[in-house]
C-alpha cells in the first residue's frame, strides 16, 4: 500500500473518532476542571497504559508536571508505566496483572484521581488497577475505545473513542490530552509567577469555586478532609444554577401529593365513619418530583426528565417544580397519576390513588440525551409507572452508564438497572424482591443479598437498606460495608428512600466515592425521618402548610377565632424562655397536649431584665419568639411587656392555664383571674436540673475555669 493511500485510508479511521470527541468536548473540559482543582490542593493525578497507550500517558504527565503552554505552577502527575524499577520488581515478585494496581495501592490517597488508558478496554493489568483504586477512594476515569467494555464498567466516567484502527483510536487520545491539558490551563486563575501556589476548591464540583460560604469546602478543607476522610451530612446552599456547582440530572415517574388538612369533632350520621372538616389543602410534587426537589435543596442544579400529562393537575404540577429544577416534560399516557390523603391530628386517615398510567411515549431523544450529557450524575428514580421500561429511555440510560456516574433506585413494578449503573439502592424488601426474579436466594442477609444482586445487575455497587438498622454496601472486589443509622426516637420514615438516593447522588456529584456517598445517605435519611419525612420537609418549604395536629400556621387572633368556632379548648402558657431548653421543650408538648391549640405568652426584654437582672435576657425577645414558633406543640406566640401575665391572660382568656411544678398557686398572681371566667390552672412535672439560670450559671464557671487555667 502507498504511503498516500495510507494517509487518506487512516484519515478516514480518524474522522468518526474526532467527530465523536468534538461531541463529548464537555467531559474533556468537566475533567480539565476538576483537575485543576483537585491538582491545586496537592491532589495526585495517576495515570497508566499499555504499549501506545504508555506513551500518551507519559506525555500527559509530563506537560502537567512541565507546562503545555502558558507559565504555571507543576501539578502532581505520575505515570505508572514509566516507573521501571517498580514495573519490573512488581512484574517478578507479584505478577503482570499486579504492576499498576500495586502501585496504585501505593502511591494513591481518597479522592486522587486515576486515569487509564486502553483501546480494548479489556487489559487484565489495566482492569486490576481500576478494581484496586476503588478499593482505596480513587476516582477512576477511563479513556478506552468502543463501549461497552469492562473497563467502562468498572470505572466511574469514561472518555469513550469509536474509531476506525486501533492506531486511530490511541491518536484521538493523543487529541484528547491535548485537550485536557488546555482545559486545565483554561481552568486556572490567571497566570502568576513561577512557583507561587493557587487555592482551589474541591473536586467534587464540576465548576470553579464560588464565593457561597455554604459552598464546597476551600482549599485547605479539601486537603484535610482528604487526608482524614471524614463525612458529614449533605449541606444545603442557596441556588441551581449550573455556574455555582455540579449537576444531577434525575429521571424517573413523577406523581401529584394531595394532603387534605382537616379535624374531627363527630361521627356521620348515615354511617359510623368520622366527618372531617377541611381546614386546608396542599399539592406538591411526588415521586422522582420530590427527590429533584430534595436534590436541589441540597445546593446543586437540577434537572428533571419526567412523564408529565397535559392536563389541570399536570399544569399544577409543572408549576411546583418550575422555580426549583429545569424540567424536560415526556408525554405522559394517562390522566396525571395522584395520591391523595386525608388527614387529621397529624395522622393519614384515608389515601385514594388515581390517574395513569404515567409511562412515557414518543420519548424526545435529542432533549432527553442533551439532558443527561450535561449531568456530573443521573439519578433515576423509578415509581413503577413505566419511565424506567421505556426502551428509547433505557437506550440512553445505558449510554449516560458508560460515561458518568448513575444512581438507580428501584421499585418492584420498574424494570432492573441498565448495565454499569454505579450504586443501586434498594430497600431490604425490594432486593429480596429483586433477588426472587433473578434467581438468587431471597433470605440471605442484607450484605449477602447486596453482593449477589451487584454481580447480578452487573453494577458497581449495591447498598441494601434497612431502615433504622442501617445499609450494607457491596462493591466490586471489597468485602460489603455496613454503615449503622443513627438513632431516631419516632419520626416519620416516609420518602427516606428518595433523602437516601438523592444524598447518595449529590455527594456523588460532588466528588465523593461511593463509601462516602452512602455514609452522607444514611446520616441523611435518618435526620430526615427524625425531622418528620416528607410531611415533615412539605411543611418547612410551605408557610401555608398545617403543622402536626392539623393546625395551621397562623396569627394569635386566627388561631383564637378557630378554637372559638369549633368549641375547642385554647391552652396557654408562659415565661421568659431565655434559653430554650429541654425542659421547656416537654412541658411545651405536654401543655399541647390539653387542648386543641397552645398559645405561648412571652416576657418582653425589659421584663426579663428586671425579673432576672441586668445580664439577662441571653437571647433577645425576637429570636427567642421566633425558636418557640418553629415548634410543632406552639400553635403561637405573643410578647408581654409587664412583669406577670394578667393583661395578657385577660386579653386572651385561655381555657387552660398551664405552668411548671415549681410555682405555687398561691403565690401566682393570675391564678383567680384565670378562674374569673371558668379557666382551669394545670401544673407540670419540674423537670429536675434544667433551668436556663443552671446553664447560665455553668456555662460561667466553665468560662472561670478556662480564664484560671
Amino acid at each position: 500500500m502507498s504511503t498516500e493511500r495510507w494517509l487518506t485510508e487512516h484519515a478516514a479511521d480518524l474522522r468518526p473518532g474526532l467527530a465523536g470527541l468534538h461531541a463529548d468536548a464537555a467531559i474533556v473540559e468537566s475533567w480539565g476542571q476538576r483537575l485543576a482543582q483537585w491538582l491545586g490542593t496537592g491532589g495526585r493525578l495517576l495515570v497508566a497504559g499499555n504499549g501506545g497507550s504508555a506513551a500518551e500517558a507519559q506525555h500527559l504527565t509530563s506537560e502537567l508536571v512541565g507546562r503545555y503552554v502558558g507559565e504555571r505552577r507543576p501539578m502532581s502527575a505520575i505515570a505508572l508505566n514509566a516507573e521501571s524499577s517498580s514495573l519490573t520488581a512488581i512484574l517478578n515478585d507479584y505478577g503482570v496483572e499486579e504492576v499498576f494496581a500495586r502501585q496504585v495501592q501505593a502511591h494513591g490517597q481518597p479522592g486522587d484521581v486515576l486515569l487509564l488508558l486502553s483501546t480494548s478496554g479489556a487489559s487484565a493489568n489495566i482492569l486490576r488497577a481500576a478494581e484496586r483504586g476503588r478499593e482505596h477512594g480513587l476516582r477512576v476515569w477511563a479513556m478506552t475505545g468502543a463501549c461497552p467494555n469492562p473497563l467502562s464498567r468498572l470505572a466511574d466516567e469514561t472518555l469513550e473513542v469509536r474509531a476506525g484502527s486501533t492506531a486511530a483510536v490511541q491518536e484521538v487520545h493523543l487529541v484528547a490530552v491535548h485537550a485536557l491539558c488546555a482545559a486545565i490551563d483554561a481552568a486556572l486563575p490567571p497566570a502568576a509567577a513561577p512557583g507561587v501556589e493557587r487555592a482551589a476548591a474541591d473536586p467534587a464540583a464540576a465548576e470553579p469555586a464560588t464565593a457561597d460560604p455554604a459552598a464546597e469546602p476551600a482549599a485547605a478543607e479539601a486537603a484535610a478532609a482528604r487526608a482524614e476522610r471524614t463525612v458529614a451530612p449533605t449541606a444545603a446552599r442557596d441556588g441551581a444554577s449550573a455556574a455555582i456547582g455540579p449537576r444531577v440530572v434525575v429521571v424517573g415517574d413523577v406523581l401529584l401529593d394531595r394532603d387534605l388538612f382537616g379535624h374531627i369533632e363527630r361521627i356521620a350520621p348515615d354511617a359510623p365513619v368520622p366527618v372531617v372538616d377541611l381546614e386546608a389543602v396542599r399539592e406538591s410534587p411526588g415521586g422522582a418530583g420530590l427527590t429533584a426537589l430534595l436534590c436541589a435543596a441540597s445546593g446543586v442544579s437540577v434537572t428533571l426528565v419526567a412523564p408529565i400529562a397535559v392536563d389541570d393537575a399536570g399544569t399544577r404540577l409543572r408549576a411546583r417544580l418550575s422555580d426549583e429544577v429545569e424540567l424536560v416534560a415526556l408525554p405522559h399516557t394517562g390522566e396525571t397519576r395522584s395520591k391523595t390523603r386525608v388527614r387529621s391530628a397529624g395522622q393519614s386517615l384515608l389515601r385514594l390513588d388515581d390517574g395513569g398510567p404515567g409511562a412515557p411515549f414518543d420519548v424526545p431523544v435529542k432533549s432527553v440525551r442533551d439532558a443527561l450529557r450535561s449531568a456530573d450524575v443521573v439519578l433515576v428514580s423509578d415509581y413503577g409507572a413505566g419511565t424506567t421500561s421505556n426502551p428509547a429511555l433505557r437506550e440512553l440510560l445505558s449510554e449516560a452508564a458508560l460515561r458518568c456516574t448513575v444512581v438507580w433506585d428501584p421499585h418492584p413494578r420498574g424494570a432492573a438497572p441498565v448495565d454499569g449503573v454505579a450504586l443501586v439502592t434498594p430497600n431490604l424488601a425490594e432486593a429480596r424482591s429483586a433477588a426472587g426474579l433473578l434467581g438468587l436466594s431471597a433470605s440471605a442477609p442484607p450484605d449477602v443479598l447486596a453482593e449477589s444482586l451487584r454481580a447480578g445487575w452487573r453494577s458497581r455497587g449495591v447498598c441494601v437498606t434497612a431502615g433504622s438498622h442501617g445499609a450494607y454496601l457491596a462493591l466490586a472486589a471489597s468485602e460489603p460495608m455496613f454503615v449503622p443509622a443513627p438513632a431516631v426516637s419516632g419520626g416519620d420514615p416516609c420518602g427516606a428512600g428518595d433523602r437516601f438516593s438523592a444524598s447518595a447522588a449529590v455527594a456523588l456529584a460532588r466528588g465523593a466515592v461511593l463509601s462516602e456517598a452512602v455514609q452522607h445517605a444514611v446520616a441523611d435519611a435518618s435526620a430526615w425521618v427524625a425531622a418528620g419525612g416528607a410531611e415533615g420537609f412539605r411543611r418547612r418549604n410551605d408557610d401555608s402548610s398545617p403543622r402536626p395536629g392539623g393546625k395551621r400556621d397562623a396569627t394569635l387572633d386566627e388561631v383564637v377565632a378557630r378554637v372559638r368556632a369549633s368549641g375547642g379548648t385554647l391552652v396557654a402558657t408562659g415565661g421568659c424562655f431565655d434559653i430554650l431548653h429541654a425542659g421547656h421543650v416537654a412541658c411545651l408538648d405536654a401543655a399541647r397536649r390539653l387542648g386543641d391549640a397552645l398559645v405561648v405568652l412571652v416576657n418582653s426584654d425589659e421584663s426579663v431584665r428586671r425579673l432576672k437582672g441586668p445580664g439577662r435576657p441571653a437571647v433577645a425577645a425576637e429570636d427567642r419568639m421566633q425558636v418557640l414558633g418553629a415548634l410543632a406543640s406552639v400553635d403561637a406566640v405573643a410578647l408581654f411587656t409587664e412583669d406577670d401575665p394578667r393583661a395578657a391572660l385577660d386579653r386572651l382568656r385561655p381555657d387552660v392555664w398551664v405552668k411548671g411544678g415549681d410555682y405555687d398557686t398561691a403565690l401566682m398572681p393570675e391564678a383567680d383571674l384565670v378562674r374569673s371566667w371558668g379557666g382551669r390552672i394545670v401544673l407540670l412535672p419540674y423537670v429536675d436540673g434544667r433551668s436556663t439560670s443552671s446553664i447560665l450559671d455553668r456555662a460561667a464557671l466553665t468560662s472561670a475555669a478556662e480564664e484560671a487555667r
